[in-house]
């Protein structure tokens, strides 16, 4: 059974490059599910593994559904004015179209947005903010400050400003104006990231996330998929799904563990090398494109404020995000 997973960002998953066989997609929420305890030294030194994490926290802790996140990005790009195109503020907030005519759709049958042709192509729309919708922005802002401060109460005032200068620098030019609070700032930049690196392995079967797996089976040798769970730190079904597309796409064996015959273990295949090596190189290039983006000493500045929100879940991750140096 393939499955086309809709991506937060807009984006759709590759059926092709990414069929999930024989189990049910795991949800966003429970692919990034912040699960407590060390995170792996091997990738702590990469701001969008560290992104990642961070973006699992502040989704963990959002009241509503992650429409809810969409919606009031809409909302709230549109208090600057009218937008002539329904369209290309998509594209400036890196929603998919099919999403974001689900957004409008939403927003327009609670009062929040109007939506009219435009005279001067009527293949697009106007959109428009009404007076329901600037009380649903002015409630969502104080509602957002909210959530931002206590998820940054680690930082000073100052490094929080700091934080949100270098997450802007990640977002697509254009973009920058339009998101504002630390988690949506944390949500974009973690999703360019992603889409950044994910266009590097175009046509290889491969993703940026299945790095951290490849290199720590590679590292470990034969291993029970309960110690890989627990070496990644992420939660069963996230690590289910992504063992099971690196067995379909034949980088990962199931075999029986050496140490206890009883229990499966995984093992990379000649071909799972092989991949491993492709993903590394592009999540390296990755890299060096995030530090381009962020300017000098920015990677490792935002590495360090990043480690500092991680450290109540994640012990040591301070430590190990300030002195790491890989991008």
């Amino acid at each position: 059974m393939t499955i086309v997973r809709a991506e937060p960002d807009g984006g759709t998953r590759d059926p092709d490059a990414e069929a999930v066989t024989g189990t049910e997609a795991v949800s966003e929420a429970e692919e990034t599910a912040e699960v407590p305890g060390a995170l792996p030294e091997a990738l702590t030194g990469f701001v969008g593994y560290l992104l990642r994490r961070v973006f699992a926290r502040f989704a963990a802790s959002s009241d509503g559904p992650e429409d809810g996140s969409r919606d009031f990005l809409v909302l709230d790009a549109l208090t600057g004015g009218d937008w002539a195109s329904q369209l290309d503020l998509a594209e400036r907030l890196g929603i998919n179209r099919t999403l974001m005519v689900g957004v409008v759709d939403r927003l327009e049958g609670r009062g929040q947005v109007l939506r009219t042709r435009n005279p001067d192509n009527r293949r697009r729309y106007i959109l428009s903010l009404t007076d329901e919708g600037r009380s649903a922005v002015e409630a969502g802002r104080r509602a957002v400050a909210e959530r931002d401060a206590r998820l940054t109460a680690v930082l000073t005032p100052e490094e929080v400003s700091r934080l949100n200068a270098l997450l802007a620098r990640l977002l697509p030019p254009g973009t920058q104006d339009l998101v504002r609070g630390t988690g949506h700032l944390v949500a974009q930049a973690q999703y360019r990231l992603r889409r950044l690196g994910d266009e590097k392995l175009a046509g290889t079967g491969l993703r940026v996330r299945h790095y951290g797996p490849l290199s720590l089976l590679a590292a470990s040798g034969p291993c029970p998929q309960q110690r890989l769970a627990q070496e990644l730190a992420i939660s069963g079904p996230a690590t289910s799904q992504l063992v099971d597309e690196l067995v379909a796409g034949g980088m990962v064996h199931r075999g029986r563990d050496p140490h206890d015959r009883r229990r499966h273990a995984l093992e990379l295949t000649e071909f799972g090398h092989t991949q491993l090596k492709r993903v590394a190189e592009a999540v390296s290039l990755l890299a060096a494109e995030t530090a381009e983006l962020l300017g000098p000493g920015g990677a490792d500045e935002l590495r360090a404020l990043l480690g500092r929100l991680l450290e109540p879940a994640h012990p040591g991750a301070a430590e190990a995000t300030a002195t790491a140096r890989r991008d």
